[in-house]
């Protein structure tokens, strides 16, 4: 059911130390909205059990979903931050026409029932789960609000990301909101400009909310504490599966992920654009097989487009039975680790 990829200096070191949490002090979320939910089981293990007495730290890289899994999870009770993150997001309904102030205001709701301020300050202070929500502010059209104007920019988008990926550097900068005192830096050859703003008990919310602030169907956040005023969006659109390094980060990069071929940014995703191998070197990616979707309802992974597609009740229905099911591939994962076949990874 899971299919267990590692990169080249990956699966070199696997074979020489086996296959142990020590050996990861990294992981990626990547965004994608309810497609997280096939990796639900995943966290849970891996957070409940994989990393349990782990002591180094780990630098949680979340963009969108990935950042509101990786702020849930890094609260000392991960797995029930998780579960309740799941819920609510599954059972959340819209109006038939919702717009992007009620799709906005039941993203705040969500936040204010997961992340107490009890639960922040633990993510916040956490001695091993290092949370990184990435976050895009935007320049010229992209920064309005208006839906004319907004989708004139993300026109411009496209093409100049047709044109070359590093041009967007021009409508968006990347902003990494970190755990206090990280030095964790990202890089990459695209020359996004990154800033490096430390979180806190009164920008944590804010930036955990722009981070997954989807153009055209959630307002943007225009303020957030510590930060220069602008207009700040999904991280997706620059981070969208990851195509970057860690220049600092010294083991292995832990990236469940919900297909094995991660595209660079969110205007990739209908492009034929690859991310870079070399950025994936020191990553393993845990995958849900094929066989795994086809034996899911509708044979896919959830997605925002099933929103619109079903009607709530069938919707609701289709998401838990994926939550439920993704404890398969926790399974699959938890028998890798007791009795590990360095044969089944696949290189990347």
């Amino acid at each position: 059911m899971l299919t267990i990829y590692a990169g080249k200096n990956a699966l070199k070191q696997i074979n020489e130390n086996g296959f142990t949490p020590g050996l990861f002090s990294a992981m990626y979320g990547a965004s994608g909205g309810p497609k997280w939910f096939t990796l639900f089981g995943l966290d849970k293990f891996i957070f409940g059990e994989f990393f349990k007495n782990t002591t180094q730290t780990i630098n949680l890289v979340g963009s969108s979903a990935g950042a509101f899994r990786f702020a849930a999870l890094s609260q000392h009770d991960p797995v029930t931050a998780i579960t309740a993150l799941a819920e609510i997001y599954s059972e959340t309904v819209y109006s038939k026409n919702a717009d992007a102030v009620e799709v906005t205001d039941k993203a705040k709701a969500l936040l204010d029932a997961v992340f107490s301020e009890q639960g922040i300050e633990e993510s916040l202070n956490h001695p091993v789960f290092k949370p990184h929500f990435i976050v895009a502010k935007c320049r010229g059209l992209t920064s309005y609000d208006h839906k004319i104007p907004q989708i004139l920019g993300l026109i411009g988008s496209i093409l100049l990301n047709r044109v070359n990926r590093g041009l967007l550097a021009k409508q968006y900068q990347r902003f990494v909101f970190h755990a206090p005192n990280s030095p964790l830096k990202v890089s990459d050859q695209y020359r996004f400009n990154n800033q490096y703003i430390s979180l806190n008990s009164v920008n944590y919310k804010q930036a955990l909310l722009a981070s997954g602030s989807i153009p055209l169907v959630m307002q943007g956040v225009k303020f957030i504490e510590q930060a220069p005023t602008g207009m700040y969006r999904d991280g997706g659109l620059i981070d969208y599966h990851f195509d970057v390094n860690l220049p600092d980060n010294k083991g292995l990069i832990l990236y469940p992920h919900f297909n094995n071929q991660p595209k660079p940014g969110w205007f990739d995703k209908t492009s034929k654009r690859q991310v870079s191998i070399k950025h994936y070197e020191n990553v393993v990616m845990l995958c849900p097989s094929t066989k795994f979707i086809n034996s899911l309802p509708f044979k896919k992974i959830p997605d925002r487009k099933d929103f619109t597609t079903m009607e709530p009740q069938e919707r609701v229905a289709y998401w838990q039975t994926v939550l439920t099911q993704s404890e398969q591939l926790a399974e699959s994962f938890a028998q890798f680790i007791r009795t590990p076949d360095i044969n089944k990874i696949v290189p990347l």
